[in-house]
């Protein structure tokens, strides 16, 4: 009995240990990945176009003993840096784009640094640097004490819109060889839930018709404006036949230069969404045919491209609470009275509606499962090869939407740093748990098989064979 409780003592010390050789690298270390991450943040680069942003934490990795592989997936702005040999593999994901018309200043009330210019709405300044120091403190744990195995860190562009810089990662075979991936993202709370997200599928219709005088000769034109309408109109019927947790939105990009001519060119953008890629595309098919119709209708031709297909991500349990007993060993960010202040200006900006106490950000959510979050991402095409999971950390004011000016001040400001750093942990810790209990790994997968249906899986992006929209943000 003696010997059984002496083992555990040592089990139990050399895990904590641990935990404070990894928390001690990441404090140590604040202020150089808060500067790395502030510098992201000013230069705010677009998707596919991240190329500062790519090189910086290449170098840091590479000063720290990682092997780098750029250009993966025919993306510039992609890489993979690898440390150690062996099973198991674990990848950690960090994103890196900005937003559009998000220039903003880090301070509480609506200042841009440029007109219409770009900005970290989604905190991606925060993702790219967090991942990359919980990478580097893990790897320093190995290194170390000589533990087995290897770490991945994969840069991944373009997440925001139509980027799916994923999908393009997925089809070159990067997570072939990793077994398990864990991953963060910016947000307003702590919370490590497995929840699911939305299959989607964003797609452009062109139509082309006749341009005529819109008075002297109409009889002579054909609208493709007209057949947008219409299109847009059969859509808008639909709805009410249609599961209520679908989405479709639209937009028209092109509906004619000036109205005394019949458009001879115009397109709508369709998004549409839905808890299952199979669902997603049942919907899409009559999104299509409505596209078919109204072409039919107003004597158009009608085009389309798929611009972008994300898969619906698939939670994992197994991991899920890996990383939550390590958020809830990291605990929340805790803020200081000028935080407090800053925090209280904002609060003042945005919907009372949405808003939660500023205390909460100290709070981490309890666990749950089951839920679907109302959005896509393409972690989610990730989640369909490999075992994944991941986190939020409180980087906003509580109450802050993603892709708000409320969101790039707090991503430029101490408020989001300790978010940052407070997600590395996390990782960092989760990934030294899956290094020292491999079974958690396995487990994760016989989960992924059972929630997939199968255990073999013939990945096809819902985008088809397109390839990479690199000028998608020029």
């Amino acid at each position: 009995m003696k010997k059984v409780v002496c083992l555990f003592c040592l089990i139990f010390a050399g895990n904590l240990f641990a935990q404070n050789e990894i928390v001690t690298h990441l404090d140590q270390n604040f202020t150089k990945y808060t500067q790395m991450s502030d510098q992201i943040w000013q230069w705010a680069e677009p998707g596919y176009l991240e190329e500062k942003t790519a090189a910086l934490l290449i170098k840091e990795l590479e000063a720290n003993g990682f092997s780098v592989k750029k250009g993966v997936g025919e993306m510039t702005t992609a890489f993979v840096a690898t440390y150690g040999s062996g099973y198991p593999t674990i990848g950690i994901l960090a994103e890196m784009d900005a937003l559009p018309g998000l220039s903003q200043e880090a301070i509480p009330t609506r200042k841009a640094k440029a007109l219409n210019g770009y900005g970290h709405g989604c905190g991606h300044n925060l993702f790219g640097v967090g991942s990359v120091a919980a990478a580097i403190s893990t790897k320093l744990w190995m290194e170390k004490n000589k533990i087995k195995g290897t770490i991945k860190l994969i840069g991944t562009p373009a997440e925001e819109g139509a980027g799916g810089g994923k999908t393009y990662l997925v089809q070159a075979g990067v997570f072939k060889d990793i077994d398990a991936v864990i991953n963060w993202h910016p947000g307003d709370n702590n919370n490590a839930s497995p929840n699911s997200s939305l299959a989607y599928r964003v797609t452009n219709f062109t139509f082309e018709g006749l341009a005529a005088h819109a008075s002297a000769a109409p009889e002579k034109g054909r609208s493709a404006l007209d057949a947008v309408e219409a299109m847009n109109y059969m859509v808008n019927l639909m709805r009410e036949h249609i599961s209520p947790e679908t989405r479709i939105h639209y937009v028209i990009k092109n509906g004619g230069l000036t109205s005394n001519i019949v458009p001879d060119y115009a397109m709508v953008e369709y998004t549409v969404r839905h808890p299952s890629a199979k669902g997603m595309e049942e919907v899409w098919n009559r999104v299509q045919k409505a596209a078919q119709a109204a072409a039919l209708g107003t004597e158009t031709k009608m085009s389309f491209e798929i611009m972008a297909g994300l898969y619906n991500l698939l939670p994992n349990e197994t991991l899920a609470k890996v990383m939550q007993k390590n958020l809830e060993i990291v605990g929340g960010v805790k803020l200081t009275p000028e935080e407090k202040k800053f925090a209280e200006d904002i609060r003042k900006t945005v919907f009372s509606s949405s808003l939660s106490t500023v205390e909460s950000a100290d709070q981490i959510k309890p666990y749950t499962s089951g839920l679907a979050t109302p959005a896509s991402t393409d972690v989610g095409d990730v989640s369909w090869v490999v075992p994944t999971a991941g986190l939020s950390t409180a980087t906003w004011v509580p109450g802050v939407p993603a892709h708000s000016w409320q969101a790039v001040a707090c991503n430029g400001m101490s408020i989001g740093h300790k978010g940052m750093i407070n997600a590395a942990k996390t990782m960092a810790l989760t990934a030294k748990d899956l290094f020292m209990n491999t079974s958690l790994v396995e487990n994760s997968k016989e989960e992924l098989y059972k929630m997939r249906g199968r255990k073999d899986f013939d990945y096809k992006s819902l985008a088809g064979d397109r390839k990479p929209p690199l000028d998608y943000r020029k």
